[in-house]
């Protein structure tokens, strides 16, 4: 036990659930891991090694980025999409604040049994 369990906001669970939803599809995920280097890629970059379409991999695209978890850059003629981090530490802290509220339940349940 840590650190002090902190009251979450409202929405918290909200923000959550979208981005564990768009986390829960095989190919964003392999978008996200192809995006975790850091480096802006283009939709034509993305879909080289896979048997996605572009239309495709813009599809899965928009989807992350409307749970916050690329953006897109305009450089030219084409848009390169870039990871951002901090919905997934959000994602990390809120399991983490969840995972500790469970230890705290666990720990009072075999304190009664004990008794």
């Amino acid at each position: 036990m840590s650190r002090k369990l902190r009251k979450r906001p409202a929405e918290s669970p909200r923000v959550a659930a979208a981005t564990f939803a768009a986390l829960g599809d095989e190919t964003r995920l392999f978008l996200i891991a192809r995006l975790s280097d850091g480096r802006p890629c283009s939709i034509a970059q993305l879909t080289l090694g896979s048997e996605l379409t572009r239309q495709a991999i813009t599809k899965h695209l928009r989807i992350l980025e409307n749970a916050r978890l690329v953006r897109s850059v305009r450089e030219g003629r084409e848009s390169r999409f870039e990871l951002d981090p901090q919905p997934l530490a959000e994602a990390r802290e809120y399991l983490a604040d969840v995972s500790e509220q469970w230890d705290h339940a666990l720990a009072r349940l075999k304190a009664f049994v004990e008794r």
